[in-house]
């Protein structure tokens, strides 16, 4: 038992032991284990301090580089902003006062922003702060809360926040509004701003330095109780925009502007400065504002409303001022905004004042080239002339038709009101669309000048308007020349109506139809201050007017127009008691100021501005009234450029135009019918088909670029007396004879006695000596021309077929002397023993010591040689300085005049020629310088003025 006890404690030591021993290496490894959970956790301790340090430094470095990164863009974009602040604000939108002037633009159609201050924040360049106004918002002019007053927290870095604390609300407003009232003056064409105010606190005074606009209408005033009527004439204006203007062509002006290049209406600007009473407005009136709000900015019609309530919305702008004077404009999202500091005072005056005058002038007129068709030469003038002149107040063309109604039109002005650039522009319309085929034009100038010169080709420019036919200009002494073209109308008014008829046709475009091949174009015959050419009571007007009224009737079934332009059509003398002739001017225009054009009770042209004209197709009838804004025509450039594009497409039919320069010496060397001079008489001895030489005395004042022609046939009486004091004038027409007789016989086939009888005539004898045929050409002065005179006519008889030409320079310098018989005169001046030189040998002799009757004296002889020497092929061509002088070398009171066939009076009156006149009272003629008055018995009812042709 003992032993069994022994081996159990024996097995129980052994287990214990064991036991412990495991114990004890296992507490040994948890020991080991727990040493290094414990160095671990040191470790772990260790990096977990490190960690928030080094994070700490990863976050510093990373906030850094945002910083930078933020300052960096935030610089960029204020930078930009500043950039596209003052690309949107250029000029006087956003200038800085002291270099702020207007500066209007043509090119752009879309109004700028409007600077009133800067946005500002900390390290970074000021941006302009804009606000949209014109062709974009309205404006509100409201409170900043006061917590948004007093809170500067949230302001973005650490800039500025107002511009001086304590800065009244009123006065903040007026500022706004002074600021972007003047921005937006200085931004549009003078006019084209309109601002109308309400201002019951302070009657206007809020708007006081804009006072000036008010002289040119571009200023109104409502007083308290006029905020209702103000608001429903607005509302009426957007409607008449969007029914009239826009026509649903486009959504708003702006858009009209960007598409057409142009504006046709102003912006109006309504400043409602109300006292701050919730019970202001009434419910009308809340309801009126409201459509404006909504409805205004896309018809120009702009608020800036202070004071009152104003409904919010996208088309309006809000800018909000605190008392401390911080500012916050709605569409800057928050920032700060520090007010510019007002505009001078003076400034504003000044420029408003600027304006008005430049805003009185009228509005810039449109472009000439907005006249002209895509497409030149497109249109039929068939049924009539259709062409537009100008635009109206909402930009559209204003056609201006010549037909059978209207046919004729009457314009009137005053000097310098534009009469001849309208004038201009129609014509420019008109050769744009019609062809020369489809129409010619016929152009008269009264005025002393040449504003039609530039059609017809000049030294400058060598080009022509190929519609143009005949140009007249410096033709206010010459009213035979408008006579002489209403004689040419009214001769084509009767052709085109006998080929009418021919054709069993009444009108124009039946004409046409039936004779396709035909030449119809429509004419239209512009005369400028006409009322010169129907001015005074004599057998000019009378005829013209006449002629005028034929024309008038039935010129518009044949295509013939009228075109009558004046001053003042008033106290045209010949046009009283011819209303039905004043009738068919039913197409009226008037420019401003114009007098009688349209009937006394339309006064529409008393306030026209510049650039401007009334055109009534209705014979003046107001409701007929269109305004329209006429383009600058008249510019040397945009003409010219018209005119060389059209003068490119002519063709060899589109010859030159006559040009008819009354100041202008006419030269023989360029007379056509000079050129076309050839030699009379062949070596067979055919004659002249109209029966013996011509002799060219001068230009007629004709339409057609004519001489005065002279035929030298062996019948009584051809020969040519010049009457009249001025040696130049008479000896031109003398030479100009000669060297066109002479062009005729180039072989010599004629004789030419030129004599000098007055020192006046030498010059121009020497040159006409130099032209003459030298061998068969003599001159003789005043020792020897009775020599010439008894030869001459004691050889008439012997003459034969050789022409003899006596050029007899101021005869009457020596009639007196070769007429001379005295009563004490010796017997053998009395008496001669000497045969006459034409006696022949075979001729029975007196007896003797018998006594000879006296021989002629030179007058005697002259007398037969101006009677007698035509048939035998003498002619004399002669300057008489007086008519009396002329009247005496013919036989004196009661003798025949019929030696002198033909005639040139200079400067002489009509009366003293009644003797030669067939009326026996003489032409009505008044000495004009330059100018003669031709008469042949063999060819004229009446005389008619000629221009000598220059010698030197």
């Amino acid at each position: 038992m003992p032993d069994s006890r022994a081996t159990f404690a024996d097995q129980v030591r052994r287990t214990l032991s064991y036991a412990l021993g495991r114990a004890r290496g296992e507490l040994a490894d948890a020991e080991h284990e727990l040493d290094q959970a414990e160095s671990r956790l040191d470790r772990l301790d260790r990096v977990a301090d490190e960690v928030p340090v080094r994070a700490a430094r990863q976050r510093d470095a990373r906030l850094a580089e945002i910083d930078e990164l933020y300052a960096a863009k935030l610089a960029a974009l204020t930078r930009a902003a500043a950039d596209a602040g003052e690309s949107e604000a250029p000029g006087a939108a956003g200038l800085p006062w002291d270099e702020w002037k207007p500066t209007p633009s043509e090119r752009r159609q879309t109004a700028p922003e409007l600077r009133i201050g800067a946005v500002r924040i900390a390290r970074t360049r000021p941006a302009p702060a804009l606000v949209p106004l014109l062709d974009r918002a309205h404006v509100h002019l409201g409170t900043l809360p006061a917590a948004e007053d007093a809170d500067t927290g949230r302001q973005i870095g650490r800039g500025e926040t107002g511009s001086g604390a304590g800065t009244a609300y009123a006065e903040t407003g007026d500022r706004v509004v002074t600021t972007l009232l003047l921005r937006a003056l200085g931004s549009a064409a003078p006019g084209q701003v309109h601002i109308t105010g309400y201002d019951p606190e302070q009657l206007g005074g809020g708007l006081a330095g804009f006072a000036p606009l008010a002289n040119a209408g571009l200023l109104t005033f409502v007083g308290p109780g006029g905020l209702s009527q103000l608001l429903d004439g607005l509302v009426d204006h957007i409607r008449r925009i969007n029914e009239k203007v826009l026509a649903g062509a486009h959504t708003s002006l702006r858009e009209l502007a960007e598409a057409e290049g142009r504006r046709p209406e102003p912006w109006r600007i309504a400043v409602l400065l109300g006292a701050g009473r919730k019970d202001e407005l009434t419910p009308h009136e809340r309801d009126q504002l409201d459509r404006i709000a909504r409805t205004g900015v896309a018809c120009n019609v702009h608020l800036i409303v202070r004071g009152l309530p104003m409904p919010s919305g996208p088309s309006v702008e809000t800018i909000r001022t605190g008392a401390s004077g911080r500012v916050r404009v709605g569409g800057l999202g928050g920032l700060p905004v520090v007010l510019d500091p007002p505009p001078p005072a003076r400034l504003v005056t000044e420029t408003s004042a600027a304006l008005a005058r430049r805003a009185a002038e009228g509005p810039a007129p449109v472009r000439f080239a907005d006249l002209l068709p895509a497409e030149f030469w497109r249109e039929s003038s068939a049924d009539g002339l259709v062409a537009p002149v100008g635009e109206d107040s909402q930009g559209r063309p204003v056609e201006v038709t010549l037909a059978d109604y209207p046919p004729h039109a009457l314009i009137a002005g005053p000097s310098g009101t534009g009469k001849t650039n309208l004038i201009y522009a129609w014509m420019g319309a008109l050769a744009a669309r019609y062809s020369p085929a489809e129409l010619e034009f016929y152009l008269l100038d009264f005025k002393e000048g040449v504003s039609f010169a530039r059609f017809a080709p000049g030294r400058r420019d060598p080009s022509w308007l190929p519609h143009v036919r005949l140009v007249g200009v410096n033709v206010n002494t010459d009213r035979e020349f408008g006579l002489a073209l209403l004689r040419f109308l009214g001769e084509e008014l009767r052709r085109r109506a006998d080929a009418a008829k021919a054709f069993d046709a009444t009108k124009l475009p039946e004409l046409r139809a039936e004779n396709p091949d035909g030449h119809w174009p429509r004419i239209v015959a512009v005369i400028d201050e006409f009322q010169v050419l129907l001015n005074g009571r004599d057998a000019v007007v009378t005829e013209s007017v006449n002629l005028l009224d034929d024309l008038a009737r039935r010129g518009r079934s044949q295509g013939i127009h009228l075109i009558l332009a004046s001053q003042d059509v008033s106290g045209i003398e010949a046009l009283w008691g011819r209303p039905s002739l004043v009738a068919q001017f039913s197409l009226r225009i008037a420019l401003p100021k114009a007098r009688k054009v349209l009937p006394e009770q339309n006064t529409a042209a008393d306030t026209l501005p510049r650039h401007h004209a009334i055109v009534n197709p209705d014979s003046g009838a107001p409701e007929a009234n269109q305004i329209i804004r006429v383009p600058p025509a008249g510019d040397r450039d945009a003409w010219g450029s018209l005119q060389q594009q059209l003068w490119r497409r002519r063709t060899e039919l589109h010859s030159e135009p006559r040009l008819f320069d009354g100041d202008a010496i006419p030269r023989l060397d360029a007379a056509p019918d000079f050129v076309a001079l050839a030699p009379g008489a062949d070596a067979a001895g055919r004659r002249w088909a109209d029966g013996g030489p011509v002799a060219l005395l001068g230009e007629a004042i004709d339409v057609q670029a004519r001489s005065a022609r002279l035929t030298l046939t062996r019948s009584p009486g051809r020969n040519l007396a010049v009457v009249g004091t001025r040696p130049d004038e008479a000896c031109a027409v003398l030479n100009a004879a000669a060297r066109s007789l002479a062009a005729q016989y180039p072989d010599g086939g004629a004789r030419f006695s030129v004599a000098c009888l007055d020192a006046s005539a030498a010059l121009a004898v020497d040159a006409l000596h130099g032209v003459l045929p030298p061998d068969r050409t003599t001159v003789y002065h005043a020792d020897n021309v009775a020599a010439l005179l008894r030869a001459t006519a004691a050889g008439l008889e012997d003459q034969g077929d050789e022409p003899h030409f006596l050029l007899l320079y101021a005869v009457d310098a020596v009639t007196p002397r070769l007429g001379a018989r005295t009563g004490a005169a010796p017997a053998q001046q009395r008496r001669s023993v000497i045969p006459p030189v034409n006696a022949t040998a075979g001729a029975a002799r007196p007896a003797p010591g018998s006594e000879l009757p006296a021989p002629p004296t030179g007058l005697e002889d002259l007398r037969r040689i101006l009677t007698a020497g035509p048939e035998h092929h003498t002619h004399v061509l002669g300057w008489w300085r007086q008519p009396g002088r002329l009247r005496d070398d013919l036989g004196g009171v009661g003798s025949r005049t019929d030696a002198i066939g033909s005639w040139v009076a200079l400067d002489v009156h009509g009366s003293e020629l009644a003797q030669f006149y067939p009326d026996g009272r003489g032409p009505g003629w008044y000495p004009r310088p330059w100018r003669g008055l031709f008469f042949d018995r063999a060819v004229h009812r009446v005389a008619e003025a000629i221009i000598p042709y220059g010698w030197t």
